[in-house]
């Protein structure tokens, strides 16, 4: 254990840093001079190591055997204890300490369904959790939830819309909260429809007007399922109803989510569409820091409107989709989650079409309709994998 001055805001543990919210948390750590106390990443050894010679972490781990081999190797001459494995990140984040008062943030951005076992064991640790990993809630919500209060937990939200609903959410009780109003971009295909859509490519569809994302998020912001995942997130997150929570297309991605209390009285939160807004916020709550150089400040003058219109759900079903699953609950949700990241790998290998994949995960869901009865960690997990097999399975027909 390393010493330390005492500092206003907790130490912090990256898991997924060289993804691109993963690296967006490195710029805040490194801006703010937040000490590192480990990183997480599946394979890429020359980032890790970079990220080890810098902020001299206390623990690293890779995923892949190989890769942590290789990097246990390079940085044989520091102090960081490099681990394998998922089984390494849950020792790390059993082992891991400090001395300072305020405890150890983990900021979870790793990608997919493989990001819900390091999010319980973070809170099974009692480290405070900032959230990028969306799956987390969306595959095991109810799990997460529960185990959060009984820990006594703080779970804050880095989604851009969730973070701003977070921070909206200070202006009022729970019991005043009248509607959600989460934002959306409506991805590159805003206003097209349903034929019009059957001709889009792999390339214009990984073309966002708003946001640098990877490619399957992108491919989920097009689909407008995304918005349907974190419709999901904001039920489980601030404990509403499925019908509390309202999609609103606002194309200039300037407000981030927005909360209408009973009185009616709207708060909106605005910045400029970066990430690292999010990111630092999850990090240094409660205290807010300076933006430095590092943030940039939003251009009303510039920006001059501001613009809000309903989503399509006939050209873009699941949305509603989304919607009817966390709404019947259960693992639902889990198997809508397992079954796009199966056909959305599908498209962006050029296997189907961008009309297949709202097609091929409702069948999905529908054919597994049943699970909206399983509950527990193992029936999510047994949901999970029925759901990919369905989905390759109608793929390849």
């Amino acid at each position: 254990m390393k010493n330390q001055t005492i500092q206003s805001y907790p130490d912090l543990i990256i898991l997924g840093s060289t993804g691109s919210v993963g690296e967006q948390a490195v710029d805040v750590a490194r801006a703010h001079k937040i000490p590192l106390r480990a990183v997480t990443a599946h394979r890429s050894v020359a980032a890790v190591e970079a990220q080890i010679r810098e902020f001299h972490p206390d623990y690293a781990v890779l995923t892949d055997e190989t890769a942590a081999s290789d990097l246990r190797t390079r940085v044989a001459d520091t102090d960081t204890k490099v681990l394998s494995g998922f089984e390494g990140i849950t020792h790390m984040l059993h082992t891991v300490e400090t001395d300072n008062p305020l405890g150890i943030t983990v900021e979870n951005s790793i990608l997919g369904e493989a990001g819900l076992l390091p999010t319980l064991e973070t809170l099974k640790a009692g480290h405070k959790l900032a959230l990028a990993n969306k799956e987390s809630l969306v595959v095991g919500g109810e799990l997460v939830m529960a185990l959060a209060r009984e820990k006594g937990t703080t779970i804050l939200p880095v989604d851009s819309e969730h973070c701003a609903i977070f921070q909206c959410l200070r202006a009022g009780r729970s019991e005043e909260i009248n509607r959600i109003l989460l934002t959306a971009s409506g991805g590159p295909f805003y206003g097209y429809t349903r034929e019009q859509l059957q001709g889009v490519t792999k390339a214009m569809t990984l073309k966002h007007p708003t946001w640098t994302m990877g490619a399957k998020i992108t491919v989920d912001s097009a689909t407008l399922m995304n918005k349907g995942f974190e419709v999901i997130e904001a039920v489980h997150l601030f404990g509403v109803a499925p019908e509390k929570v309202e999609v609103i297309v606002h194309r200039e991605s300037m407000i981030h989510s927005m909360v209408e209390y009973i009185d009616h009285s709207i708060m909106a939160q605005m910045s400029v569409p970066d990430m690292r807004h999010c990111v630092q916020y999850a990090l240094t709550h409660p205290r807010r820091l300076p933006a430095g150089d590092t943030l940039p400040q939003a251009d009303l003058f510039a920006l001059g409107k501001l613009t809000f219109g309903r989503p399509d759900t006939e050209a873009f079903p699941l949305l509603a989709l989304a919607r009817d699953c966390i709404t019947k609950g259960g693992a639902l949700p889990c198997v809508l989650n397992a079954a796009n990241e199966v056909i959305v790998a599908a498209f962006l290998c050029e296997r189907i079409r961008f009309c297949q994949i709202s097609e091929l995960v409702s069948r999905v869901v529908e054919e597994l309709s049943y699970a909206a009865d399983w509950h527990t960690f193992e029936r999510l997990m047994e949901a999970d994998q029925t759901a990919r097999e369905a989905a390759e399975h109608l793929i390849r027909r």
